[in-house]
């Protein structure tokens, strides 16, 4: 192994041993580096790859500390691999996808809020009011086809679930296949089945929201299918 890697073991076993707790500070450089058995500039590396994994983070003139170690930041950076896959990788991560969401459908099923339905309903009345101004309101539309999506995972009860949704879910993987999907009343499709989704929500009926869920997401796979991805096409509507 290098000596970031040493770096990156060493702090994950003091997080795991209860050395380091979430918000508390490193001790100073020059001691972390002696009790780590690396040098300073090993030390420093191994900081910027744990800082970018979000388990550190480096506040100038303050410290280092250990961040709050929240799932969904910690699972953000599955995210930034998802968005760099080729587009002859992007069905195979779409199906993923779609199991995933189709359990955070059921789960959500049965803990999601009033509070959060109405949410969920506000955004879909907006998206009614918008859908045929795209491609002039795509932006929004994305907008809001993510913080649907996002509402639901955040119900499911399993916070590593969640964040697994977030980072396959990413925005993206959505203006991709924004690009992907052409045929005509897509946009208008697809409001329906996020209407038809919230209402097996409100109906708190597991196995229907998960299969409402499921077919969404087939349906977009099959959109794949049938319109390959292709890098130059333009954004002309929603996808879910």
């Amino acid at each position: 192994m290098s000596r970031t890697d040493d770096v990156v073991n060493g702090v994950k076993r003091m997080i795991l041993e209860g050395e380091l707790r979430p918000g508390e500070r490193l001790p100073i450089e020059k001691d972390l580096a002696e009790t780590l058995g690396v040098s300073r500039g090993s030390l420093r590396e191994g900081v910027r790859a744990l800082t970018i994994l979000g388990i550190l983070d480096t506040r100038q003139g303050d410290g280092t500390y250990v961040t709050s170690l929240d799932l969904s930041r910690l699972l953000a950076p599955m995210g930034f691999v998802v968005d760099l896959q080729g587009d002859g990788q992007f069905q195979h991560v779409h199906a993923i996808r779609r199991m995933l969401e189709g359990e955070s459908a059921r789960l959500a099923a049965s803990r999601i809020t009033d509070e959060a339905l109405g949410e969920a309903k506000t955004l879909l009345d907006e998206a009614e009011r918008i859908l045929d101004k795209t491609p002039q309101e795509h932006e929004r539309i994305i907008e809001i086809d993510i913080a649907f999506h996002r509402i639901i995972a955040a119900h499911t009860g399993n916070p590593v679930l969640a964040g697994m949704v977030e980072a396959l879910a990413s925005r993206t993987v959505r203006e991709r296949l924004w690009r992907s999907l052409r045929e005509d009343g897509v946009d208008r499709r697809t409001h329906g089945e996020h209407i038809a989704i919230l209402r097996a929500l409100r109906a708190h009926d597991p196995e229907s929201a998960r299969i409402r869920m499921t077919n969404h997401l087939l349906g977009v796979e099959d959109s794949l299918l049938d319109h390959p991805l292709e890098s130059d096409k333009p954004l002309t509507g929603p996808i879910d």
